[in-house]
Formats: structure tokens, C-alpha cells, sequence
């Protein structure tokens, strides 16, 4: 009985993980997609999980609430902070940091 639960426990965990990248891929294509919509350049193309919240939706159903982190630049020699929030799937928010505009010196 004890090796079904580890066998369950084990499962679960995979599929969070698993699924995790999917939430990943698509806080960068939507954090991507608004840098370039600002002439900014995402860096490194890293985003860091900085909380999961349970929230309701539109819907009012539950879903988990991610807020991820990110860097990027607009000049090419600083890094600035970003943020996205997405809602389940949907995006919620992207703040960025602010930050210095070429040829503004």
C-alpha cells in the first residue's frame, strides 16, 4: 500500500513539473512577443517562477495564478526587470521596469 502512495506521489509530481513548462514556454512567447513590441530585447532567455497563487478566473473557475520574472534591455548595456502574471493560460499582466530609451542621453 505504502509503494502505490510514493507510486501516486511520484506521479503527481512529474505532472506538475511536466506541466510547468508548458506555463514557462508561454510567459516567454508573450513576454517576447511585448519587447519587441517596444523595440526592447529580452535577455537571456530566462524566466523565473517568483510565485504560484491559487485565483479564480473570469470563469470563476479556480486556476493557478504564475508570476514569472525576466530580464532585458533597451540600449544593450544595461538589464532591467520585467514581469508577466499570466491567469491559468491567459495573461494578466506584464510590468516592465523602468527603463533608459536609446539616444536619450
Amino acid at each position: 500500500m505504502l509503494n502505490i502512495l510514493w507510486l501516486i506521489i511520484a506521479g503527481l509530481f512529474f505532472y506538475y513539473w511536466w506541466n510547468s513548462w508548458k506555463y514557462k514556454g508561454r510567459a516567454m512567447g508573450l513576454a517576447l512577443d511585448h519587447c519587441r513590441q517596444l523595440d526592447l530585447q529580452l535577455l537571456d532567455q530566462s524566466m523565473v517562477i517568483r510565485g504560484i497563487w491559487p485565483e479564480r478566473n473570469a470563469n470563476d473557475s479556480l486556476v493557478l495564478r504564475r508570476t514569472y520574472q525576466f530580464e532585458f534591455t533597451s540600449t544593450g548595456e544595461q538589464r532591467y526587470q520585467g514581469q508577466i502574471v499570466l491567469t491559468g493560460m491567459e495573461l494578466k499582466s506584464v510590468d516592465f521596469e523602468a527603463y533608459r530609451l536609446p539616444g536619450s542621453d
